[in-house]
């Protein structure tokens, strides 16, 4: 079924079927409540701590197991371990997991994958040497001393917001983790493990000989300090008062049930989601407590369960696919008053968030809530980028910017800039840079501090909204994306692959809000873009590039990189430019699987360098946007021609 006009546009590659045709699929994937969300699939560290956390608790399933095990097989690389994204560089901790997840499962120590993989375990200085949660992980089953863990006392719970470090200084996510994690490092219990599953022969030395845990992740003098405050605690804290002790577990036991969101989980993140589990069960929870069956229920949600694999997802994300998703179809022609774009904002103004001050509200105690989340619902945490592109979806659909719930949205989106001029994903103000210096933090994604493509999102909004640069709000945040333009004229992209994703959000926010298009600031970024385009007419960007040393690194094009291009250069002027000809017909000639252009790259980003994900709608929803911007500019310009505009 035809679904828009197929009347071809002069001087226009003929987009109209494929638009057609991807459009019908999308809408073939609306849930029957008119939302839309797609699988979020993360490295293998996610389905092998759900094994982890069933030995933990001795709650084996051994088929869920064994699909389980077929998965986290298939991702393993030609360097004999697991990487943190697609064709990846090996990733110790990751492999470390993984290889102690198919032993669980009971793979043979002699089967040819598990011999490959040990060995490059040991060629990477063996099983001490990986990352901290590992580490904790490895404690908690007993592979290795308690020592060997940085000192995080549960006492950081009684501390006032103005101490060094307290859990309002660090992000969301780190505290949803952190809070649970404490509990269980104060009281240090010990996983069931009933095959009794030990990892000897991950180690070079033996783990009680091992004495050089926990060490400086930065090789600044800083870090140096913290690692001898770290030495000091670990003596000291055998004479904290037992009194206190008590106290702080209960305020983090409290911290977690007033945030244990219902079925979509506490923090709506599986670890901290797991973390809340194992601190129930040593708290001796019974397995019928209502706190442990609503925590394991949140757990069992995450599971993506296949004929022949299975997976566990790191969080869902219906309300950011339904938001996007929302966008590309009404770009790709449907009205706001089509019966399936009225169903899915009517289902996202329900999960509006008006009556939960989060815990946002501590640096910005007089703003009134408003938002969403990521997820179905995560109400002390509504994310910022959500809500703006969930906000231009509503009003797009005609949603009147003077109707209550946008007023509500740019009331908050206005409150959470930070005094930077930027914004950051669930916190104002979350740029407390020393708290990477400790050795708890060798991860180095502790805060939230503003990122590039959050602002452009919010810069973005405000200009739909009607704000321009005569806006003080606006002003600032323009001039924090001048700060953070790279030499080469690009930007960083925080939460997607990587400059290619900055830079589409930067240009696309400078466009909405009037900033002159034509300015150098702006025509650098457009150089840039053009100069990344391959000879086959796409762009692509390997999440590698979020080493310094790499940033150049490009295995091949994707659709959805390839979109965000496109939409880019559009959003500069570019719409007749041979670049963004040549983009199209990248996208033009692209494999497809049903709504999805077929890409082997991921695109996406939990943590740089840390945490990678593959958002399995960006294949579908950005590509149709990028083709419905282009036969909608061309139309414009067409039309403004024969009117002598």
């Amino acid at each position: 079924m035809v679904l828009v006009s197929t009347e071809m546009l002069p001087d226009t590659i003929n987009v109209v079927p494929t638009i057609d045709d991807a459009l019908g699929k999308l809408m073939g994937l609306q849930r029957d409540d008119g939302h839309w969300m797609f699988e979020f699939e993360a490295d293998v560290t996610i389905p092998a701590e759900y094994v982890l956390l069933q030995h933990y608790l001795d709650e084996i399933d051994p088929e869920l197991e064994s699909k389980i095990g077929t998965y986290i097989r298939g991702q393993q690389g030609e360097h004999a371990g697991w990487a943190l994204f697609q064709d990846g560089d090996m990733d110790l901790s990751a492999t470390v997991k993984a290889y102690w997840a198919l032993k669980l499962i009971g793979d043979d120590i002699d089967a040819d994958h598990m011999v490959r993989a040990r060995a490059a375990i040991r060629a990477h200085g063996g099983a001490a040497r990986v990352n901290v949660f590992t580490r904790i992980t490895l404690a908690l089953f007993g592979q290795l001393p308690w020592r060997g863990v940085p000192v995080m006392p549960v006492e950081i719970m009684l501390m006032p917001h103005w101490f060094p470090f307290n859990l309002s200084k660090v992000s969301y996510w780190s505290r949803t983790v952190i809070a649970p994690l404490l509990i269980l490092m104060a009281l240090k219990p010990k996983a069931r493990n009933p095959k009794n599953v030990m990892l000897d022969e991950l180690f070079i030395t033996p783990p009680s000989e091992e004495t050089n845990y926990v060490t400086n992740p930065t090789g600044d003098v800083t870090g140096d300090i913290f690692v001898v405050l770290d030495k000091v605690l670990r003596r000291v804290e055998f004479l904290f008062p037992g009194r206190s002790r008590r106290k702080a577990i209960d305020a983090a036991v409290k911290f977690v049930t007033k945030r244990l969101n219902g079925e979509d989980g506490f923090g709506g993140i599986f670890p901290a989601m797991a973390n809340a589990v194992m601190a129930f069960d040593a708290l001796g929870y019974a397995p019928d407590h209502p706190d442990m069956v609503i925590a394991k229920t949140a757990v069992q949600k995450l599971l993506v369960v296949k004929d022949d694999y299975a997976y566990c997802q790191p969080c869902l994300s219906p309300i950011w696919d339904t938001a996007l998703a929302a966008h590309a179809v009404m770009e790709a022609g449907l009205g706001g008053a089509d019966a399936r774009v009225v169903d899915a904002n009517r289902w996202l103004c329900d999960l509006e968030i008006t009556d939960t001050k989060g815990d946002w509200g501590l640096k910005r105690p007089n703003l009134p809530p408003g938002g969403w989340a990521f997820q179905y619902r995560n109400d002390h945490y509504p994310d910022v980028d959500d809500t703006a592109v969930v906000a231009m979806a509503l009003n797009k659909a005609g949603m009147k910017v003077e109707n209550p719930v946008l007023q509500r949205t740019i009331n908050w989106i206005l409150g959470m800039q930070s005094s930077n001029g930027g914004w950051g994903s669930f916190d104002a103000e979350n740029t407390n840079y020393y708290l990477n210096y400790i050795p708890f933090a060798d991860h180095g994604a502790l805060l939230d501090p503003p990122t590039v493509d959050v602002s452009a999102r919010c810069l973005s909004m405000l200009g739909q909204f009607g704000l321009g640069m005569e806006h003080t709000t606006v002003a600032r945040g323009v001039e924090y994306l001048r700060a953070e333009q790279e030499d080469d004229g690009s930007w960083y992209g925080r939460w997607g692959v990587n400059y290619i994703y900055g830079t589409w959000s930067a240009l696309c926010a400078l466009n909405a809000v009037g900033f002159d298009m034509r300015s150098e600031m702006v025509q650098r970024a457009v150089t840039w873009l053009k100069a990344q385009q391959r000879s086959d007419g796409g762009w692509g960007e390997d999440c590698a590039t979020y080493w310094d040393d790499r940033r150049s690194e490009v295995k091949q094009s994707t659709a959805s990189q390839t979109a965000w291009a496109l939409i880019g250069l559009m959003a500069a002027g570019e719409v007749d430019s041979d670049a963004v000809r040549r983009g199209i017909e990248y996208l033009l000639a692209t494999p497809r699987n049903g709504a999805n252009w077929v890409e082997n790259l991921w695109t996406g980003v939990g943590f740089p360098r840390v945490f990678f994900i593959k958002y399995h709608g960006y294949s579908s929803y950005f590509p149709l946007w990028a083709l419905a911007r282009y036969r909608n500019l061309k139309k414009s310009n067409s039309e403004r021609v024969m009117l002598g505009i």
